[in-house]
Formats: C-alpha cells, structure tokens, sequence
C-alpha cells in the first residue's frame, strides 16, 4: 500500500491538493482586500496542470504502443539450477 501510495498516487494528487491549497489562500487573500476572487480556470497554473494530465497520458499511450517486443515472440526460460548456480530467467 505504501508503495502505491509513494508512486502513483502522491506524484498525481500532490500538486494538485499544492495547487487548490494555493487557490484557497489567493481567494482568503483577495476576499481580505475587498477583490473579487479568482476562479480555478483563470488561473495559468490550472492550465499547466491540465497540460501535464495530457502530456502524461498522451506518453503512456505511445509508450504502450512502440515499445516492447510482440505477443508470443520469443521463448521464456524459467529460472534453473546449473552446475550448482541459480541461472536468472530470460527470452530467448
């Protein structure tokens, strides 16, 4: 659980939750100063936080569809005892 929560989660929600922090203090401060509030999608961090949801999944997808060998292509080799070693497993 930890390590789902170190990385995936806290890299995704972490600026964000910096993010509406930072909002919630400019609204308090601008509502101090008599100024209208400034919405979330005024905002150019939003956009750079949209932009970076993009980015990350736009990186994914082409990842996901260049990289890697094909379905069925090579030959798995379980691990084995050799001469008294552990040999690691591979692809042939």
């Amino acid at each position: 659980m930890t390590r789902i929560l170190l990385q995936y989660l806290l890299p995704l929600l972490g600026p964000l939750a910096l993010y509406l922090l930072y909002m919630a203090l400019s609204r308090r401060a601008a509502a101090k100063r008599g100024n209208s509030p400034p919405t979330i999608e005024q905002s150019k961090l939003f956009w750079s936080i949209v932009l970076g949801f993009v980015l990350m999944i736009s990186s994914l997808v082409i990842a996901a569809i260049t990289v890697g060998e094909k379905p069925g292509s090579g030959e798995y080799q379980a691990p084995r005892m050799e001469n008294g070693k552990i040999v690691p497993p591979k692809f042939n």
